[in-house]
């Protein structure tokens, strides 16, 4: 049963980014999870798909979701979401404490 998993980082990730929804504008950040569960979905059924970023970590993968970043790393039974941050932000120092 292949299936996808959201780590402590990456949930706290989506809260921080469900505050901002809030806080901004809702019907966004509703289009934004629906987005984000469907591409999780995707990721289920073709799990190299995103942009590998074997040059932070040797197992990390990353999708694009409106200006933000799907990192995640392929399972034997799925993949599990590792972070979700802004396209902005400085990727290797996000995962040295991972290496």
């Amino acid at each position: 049963m292949s299936r996808y998993l959201i780590n402590i980082l990456a949930s706290r990730d989506l809260n921080q980014i469900a505050d901002y929804f809030a806080k901004n504008s809702l019907e966004a950040g509703e289009e934004f999870f629906r987005v984000f569960n469907r591409k999780c979905q995707q990721l289920i059924d073709f799990p190299n798909s995103g942009k590998s970023y074997a040059e932070i970590r040797a197992d990390l993968r990353g999708l694009p979701l409106q200006g933000y970043v799907i990192f995640y790393r392929v399972l034997d039974d799925g993949v599990e979401i590792l972070r979700v941050v802004s396209g902005r932000c400085n990727f290797p120092s996000l995962f040295e404490e991972s290496n």
